[in-house]
């Protein structure tokens, strides 16, 4: 099945009830199988420069490069996969166009952004992720994280210094340890996971799960997963509803059949022709 028909993806953003303007930033492109989010901080639009800048070079230069090649092809610099190397490689061509821009311009000094992204290929999804902007796994009814915060609160849960129950309280959320734009150079933390049919993938920035608990996103999910327009609107009321503090955007991707990917000079023909 080809990659397109094999996912149903919808996304909204939303300034919040708080905030005068959007920082945050999203691409979706179906027919590469790439979902993109990224929220932007910095003084005045700065963090709006930025995330919009991260999200630009990922997703164009990952869809203008698999038009060409298969993601299943290896990397000639790094062995691996190509599609794992696009996405690390151009999620740091994004923090260095970022960083440049700050450099150069001084409104634009100290800006940075968060960034998560899935390539979906070959039944997988490759996730790349770099500061606290999340991907989530809705599988059998059961909601899983499956990127872990480059945070100060994460760092603590991880030492043991401090409970997941105190750190809902915690006033130290949005510390962040690894933003994308900040210096020269970032490393992004890249997994591969197997997907299943039926399952939905979640992308959010802080301003949902801040604003709304694991297990109400995980309830929302599983009761709204025959609709995704609604359950992304509903996500994005319920933060709104408990406060609505920071801006919020959600991506949703439900796998509703296989895309193995092609495979020899013949497949890749049919493939071409839409076969």
């Amino acid at each position: 099945m080809r990659i397109d028909d094999a996912l149903e993806i919808i996304s909204l953003t939303n300034p919040g009830m708080v905030r005068s303007h959007n920082e945050d930033s999203v691409a979706c492109d179906a027919a590469c199988g790439l979902v993109v989010l990224a929220d932007g901080m910095g003084g005045y639009n700065a963090g709006e420069v930025a995330s919009g800048i991260a999200v630009s070079v990922v997703a164009t230069e990952i869809c203008q490069r698999l038009q060409e090649a298969n993601p299943i092809d290896r990397d000639e610099a790094s062995g691996d996969e190509l599609g794992v190397a696009l996405l690390r490689d151009n999620i740091r061509k994004a923090n260095l166009s970022i960083y440049q821009a700050a450099q150069s311009q001084p409104q634009y000094s100290g800006m940075g952004t968060t960034i998560v992204a899935g390539l979906f290929y070959d039944n997988s999804v490759v996730a790349g992720h770099v500061g606290d902007s999340r991907m989530y796994r809705l599988r059998d009814g059961v909601l899983e994280t499956i990127t872990r915060d480059h945070s100060l609160l994460q760092e603590q849960i991880d030492s043991g210094m401090i409970s997941i129950e105190d750190a809902r309280q915690s006033k130290n959320k949005n510390l962040v340890t690894r933003a994308v734009g900040i210096d020269a150079d970032v490393e992004p933390e890249i997994h591969v996971h197997e997907v299943r049919i039926g399952d939905i993938y979640l992308l959010c920035s802080d301003g949902l799960n801040d604003m709304v608990e694991d297990e109400d996103i995980q309830s929302t999910l599983y009761a709204m997963q025959g609709n995704l327009p609604l359950a992304v609107d509903q996500l994005i009321q319920l933060a709104n509803d408990n406060g609505g503090r920071d801006n919020v955007s959600v991506i949703l991707v439900k796998v509703k059949g296989e895309f193995a990917a092609s495979r020899g000079w013949l497949a890749k023909l049919l493939n071409w022709f839409g076969k």
